[in-house]
């Protein structure tokens, strides 16, 4: 569904209330990383089965040491949190889908680590009610719709700022696509579709994450598939 401009900006605002503390940075910190497309992305938690999870683009994570980034309004008490969670054995604590090319991480480890750090996470999640299930995926059409991209990029002096992006999905052969590239940082962020309800309002759901770019665009992986994979997870 292509929205208009105004409709858009009104529905990328109010992602950014609903779901802005669920989108959290990560860095590659082993030595070599080359540029942000190599060594920054975004992870996103989501709720499903009853469970907590961190997920991501796998490609990220294919790595000796990383960090999850931690901005204040996702931990409380204020200022007792570092700047990020660091983990040294940054490939090993994630379950790896090569052929989705999606990482999935509990996030007991996480909220444990948070304990004995003296602090807690305040987050949101993605729930598993708007994720897109196989009938949503299937519907989609070749014809551009809005999407919206909730991600941290990358800015000056390294940091990680909360953006949103606003742009056109499609599927293209048998792939659901972002139609243009996306800047440094954006790999693993939280795709958002929007569909028209029987009432007339326009409802949303998460498609799926965004993997590295191909082609001019992006690839998703979407979540038709990424359920079945947290669920084996």
């Amino acid at each position: 569904m292509l929205l208009d401009p105004d409709t858009e900006n009104d529905v990328a605002s109010e992602l950014c209330q609903l779901l802005g503390r669920a989108i959290l940075p990560i860095r590659r910190t082993d030595a070599g990383v080359g540029d942000g497309d190599q060594g920054e992305g975004t992870a996103f938690l989501f709720t499903g089965q009853g469970r907590e999870y961190l997920l991501t683009a796998d490609s990220l994570t294919v790595a000796g040491a990383g960090e999850i980034g931690l901005r204040a309004s996702v931990t409380e008490p204020a200022g007792v949190a570092a700047d990020a969670v660091a983990l040294p054995d940054f490939a090993a604590g994630w379950r790896h889908h090569e052929d989705l090319g999606v990482a999935v991480m509990p996030t007991v480890g996480l909220h444990e680590h948070a304990d004995g750090e003296g602090w807690r996470w305040r987050t949101q999640q993605v729930p598993d009610g708007i994720a897109a299930d196989r009938d949503s995926i299937t519907r989609m059409g070749t014809e551009p719709g809005s999407a919206v991209v909730l991600a941290h990029g990358v800015g000056v002096g390294g940091s990680r700022p909360l953006e949103v992006a606003i742009e056109r999905v499609a599927r293209v052969d048998d792939a659901v696509r972002l139609m243009a590239e996306l800047p440094a940082g954006y790999v693993g962020a939280p795709v958002f579709g929007v569909r028209a309800g029987g009432d007339g309002e326009v409802g949303l759901r998460c498609l799926g994450l965004v993997l590295p770019a191909r082609d001019g665009g992006h690839p998703l992986a979407t979540f038709d598939r990424i359920r079945e994979a947290v669920v084996g997870s």
